[in-house]
């Protein structure tokens, strides 16, 4: 059985507001969009000093959830639900979409919209709308995580 989690709106506000910050900080200081696929992936094809940033990025957010979730205590008794090739195959799939897709919610739903971009506002909804659909396929008619 899946349990509830409890909203909590001044801590989703804080949050998006943090994303909402490092996003803007990115772009004025650096001239880049924080599209996580596309940092991850120039993490990876670039070199020098155009490397050490998006590595520098890719480590604040990795040691940064670390940190949060330690001193919120939210992953005290967490337990994934799937097994390790399931995680790899999602996060496989995933990088596969936003490639195919020329972004991520990041890029496109922060960052694109933010910029009054049409492309990321239609690549938007097709996240959602797959996100959703997903979600009911695997509870609802597949019965899993129910």
């Amino acid at each position: 059985m899946v349990e509830s989690t409890m909203f909590t709106p001044w801590e989703a506000i804080a949050g998006g507001c943090l994303i909402g910050s490092a996003a803007v900080l990115l772009m004025w200081s650096m001239g880049r969009i924080a599209g996580i696929s596309g940092i991850v992936a120039g993490a990876l094809t670039e070199s020098g000093g155009e490397r050490s940033w998006r590595l520098s990025f890719l480590a604040g957010l990795f040691f940064g959830a670390i940190v949060a979730a330690y001193f919120s205590g939210a992953l005290v008794g967490v337990q994934s639900v799937a097994s390790m090739p399931v995680l790899v195959a999602a996060g496989l799939l995933v990088g596969l979409g936003t490639r195919m897709g020329g972004g991520c919610t990041s890029g496109h739903g922060v960052c694109g919209i933010s910029r009054f971009s049409l492309r990321s506002v239609v690549a938007t909804m097709v996240f959602m709308a797959s996100g959703g659909v997903t979600v009911f396929v695997i509870r609802h008619l597949l019965g899993e995580g129910v």
